[in-house]
């Protein structure tokens, strides 16, 4: 076979296939459906989605299905074509609607009988990874962490990943994994775009000590509240390559940034107006703190990150301002970028260097 010259792949599926009914293996699909998730987001106007390939027996509309912490009634189901069907049979990969958080790529799902069996099952799992994993212990954030391996030699370097795609969370997981000489313990990962307010990690406890880090997802007040009376440290990425050398470098007691970011404020942008010769122009409310012309701003869509780079305009009325304070209107267009809606967000920040320190 060649994935790069595409070619051999029919000569394995009929080769499988030739296996297959000589062993006489075959699945039973008049059975409940059992399977594994392949992958999962969260999709907006859609909630949470997760690819499955069902194994045994045959899945349909309105069974009830569990997998790992996430349970729900099927909604849909859309077939690879991206057409609603009303069954999936065994060997047959379909996108599931109705789950009430994302499960994880791996989970392995199946459909039981009844909503309390299915709530009884996700308490039970979730019970017992916040047994396994603990709460959330002393504040510590990833300086102070990379202080203690340092000094005390520590090999354990828990880690919470958030994400707006359960892929990139692997990855990102398991590239920590693989760090020599430290180890990660509790790198693991959830979908982050909807961020609970009760529990700035979701669904998944944090364990003592440990350090959030959101790609391409950003928590809400509530979300941000909760972590700092907690003590849990949320660190934002873009980039997939600088949160995984941020954290090698925190895994081997090297980090030392040079680079923080001091959050000035964040706008609604209420209404999108198109001018001559700027393009569109973002009629916004400051929801809190403060805007400063210059500054960094980023584009945020249901609480994923859009877009990152600078204001090309800020103005009160016909005015230019040099900031606009908590409660007050103004009109903002960003440079070189022109998709902004009404109802996303402007998040207003700075970039100061400090000094290195250990």
């Amino acid at each position: 076979m060649s994935a790069l010259k595409r070619t051999g792949l029919d000569k394995l599926l009929e080769a499988i296939s030739l296996q297959a009914e000589l062993l006489d293996l075959q699945a039973n699909p008049e059975r409940s459906a059992e399977g594994v998730v392949i992958e999962a987001k969260l999709e907006r106007g859609r909630g949470p989605v997760g690819t499955v390939l069902v194994q045994r027996g045959t899945l349909r509309v309105g069974d009830i299905v569990v997998a790992g912490a996430a349970w729900g009634r099927v909604r849909a189901l859309i077939d690879d074509r991206g057409e609603t069907v009303a069954e999936a049979g065994p060997s047959v990969p379909v996108e599931i609607l109705g789950f009430d958080s994302a499960p994880e790529a791996g989970d392995p799902f199946a459909v039981v009988e009844s909503d309390g069996r299915a709530r009884e099952i996700t308490d039970y799992r979730v019970r017992k990874r916040r047994q396994t994993l603990g709460s959330a212990g002393t504040a510590r954030t990833l300086e102070q962490m990379m202080q203690q391996l340092k000094e005390a030699g520590r090999k354990e370097f828990p880690l919470v990943v958030k994400g707006d795609v359960q892929g990139s969370v692997e990855a990102i997981a398991g590239r920590a994994a693989q760090a020599r000489h430290r180890r990660g313990r509790g790198a693991h990962g959830a979908l982050g775009r909807r961020r609970h307010h009760r529990d700035p990690t979701s669904r998944w406890p944090t364990p003592p000590g440990a350090v959030v880090v959101g790609f391409n997802v950003r928590a809400n007040v509530q979300a941000k509240l909760a972590a700092d009376q907690v003590g849990v440290e949320i660190r934002y990425y873009n980039i997939i390559y600088d949160l995984v050398d941020d954290v090698k470098k925190a895994m081997s007691g090297l980090l030392a940034p040079t680079l923080r970011e001091i959050f000035l404020g964040n706008a609604e942008i209420l209404e999108v107006f198109n001018i001559s010769k700027i393009g569109k122009v973002a009629g916004c409310r400051v929801t809190e703190g403060k805007v400063e012309r210059g500054a960094k701003v980023r584009l945020i869509r249901d609480n994923v990150v859009i877009h990152e780079g600078t204001l090309s305009t800020l103005k009160r009325f016909k005015d230019e301002v040099r900031e606009v304070p908590a409660g007050q209107e103004c009109g903002m267009a960003f440079a070189n970028y022109q998709d902004i809606r009404a109802g996303d967000v402007i998040e207003c920040f700075n970039v100061e260097t400090i000094a290195r320190s250990l």
